[in-house]
């Protein structure tokens, strides 16, 4: 049986390294082409073979992005605290919810979300020890590479768009990074390469959690083999990703988040007409 899949290990590798190089997961990438390569399966089932994927993704590049000491541990478990729920009530609403408008309204969000970082692309947050007006919770960060990051956001703005984020991407099966990163550093000030790590560690727990209530509710019934084939190559994807984030710019990779953004809100909106 496992040999039907081996195909998919390459697969997997590809979306580990383009969804770890912008802290996404590379659900958005996976959800389609399982859509396209199995027509005959539920979409709920293909949402929990690639929640659990994006869970190995994440696993993955959080440990190299740990390695970096990129990672804002605390403000990642205080903004999980609101993404888990919200992740866990996705995954609950998947067989409910109607799809088509929620999709379209989606979609267009995101295509607009795609623009708007395409035009104005961030440059890295704010500057090195300023805060921002209204950002109450400060941050000082010190990478392996003796870079100093100070920034500060506000704490419940950033709880609000958290449960949204986990709630959205369960719902949909794309992996909340896509919708934290630009959160994270556009609206809550954090440099790009401490959101895009920081967002694969919120990603690890909020996928996991959804991938718990998937197998509970009974969606992962057979998807087990064609999951280990797509998590050997995410493992090793992630960790190219991660390394592959070092060399780049921080607008480099905000503009090929903007693309994926656009990719998947197209995709989102055509489904949905």
């Amino acid at each position: 049986m496992m040999e039907h899949y081996i195909w998919l290990v390459p697969l997997g590798f590809v979306v580990g390294a383009y969804g770890t190089v912008i802290g996404a997961g590379g659900g958005f990438v996976l959800m389609p082409i399982l859509l396209l390569v199995y027509p005959g399966e539920k979409p709920d089932f293909l949402t929990s073979i690639s929640l659990a994927v994006v869970f190995f993704n994440a696993l993955s590049g959080s440990v190299a992005y740990a390695q970096m000491r990129r990672i804002d541990y605390e403000s990642g478990l205080l903004f999980s605290t609101a993404t888990v729920p919200g992740a866990i009530l996705g995954a609950l609403s998947t067989a409910f919810v109607p799809r088509r408008p929620v999709d379209a309204i989606f979609g267009v969000l995101m295509v607009g979300m795609a623009a708007f970082l395409l035009f104005r692309p961030i440059t890295g947050g704010g500057p090195r020890g300023s805060y921002s007006p209204g950002h109450k919770t400060r941050r000082v960060l010190v990478d392996a590479k003796g870079t100093r990051h100070s920034f500060s956001y506000n704490l419940r703005l950033g709880l609000v768009l958290s449960f949204f984020a986990g709630y959205f991407s369960s719902l949909l099966g794309i992996g909340g990074g896509i919708i934290h990163v630009p959160v994270l550093a556009r609206l809550l000030n954090f440099p790009v390469h401490i959101a895009t790590a920081t967002s694969h560690f919120m990603l690890a727990i909020m996928a996991l959690a959804g991938t718990i209530v998937h197998i509970a509710t009974g969606s992962f019934t057979h998807g087990a083999a064609r999951t280990v084939a797509l998590a050997i190559g995410v493992l090793l994807g992630a960790q190219l990703g991660a390394h592959l984030s070092t060399r780049l710019k921080s607008e480099w990779i905000i503009r090929s988040l903007a693309i994926a953004l656009g990719f998947v809100g197209l995709r989102i909106l055509f489904a949905a007409l």
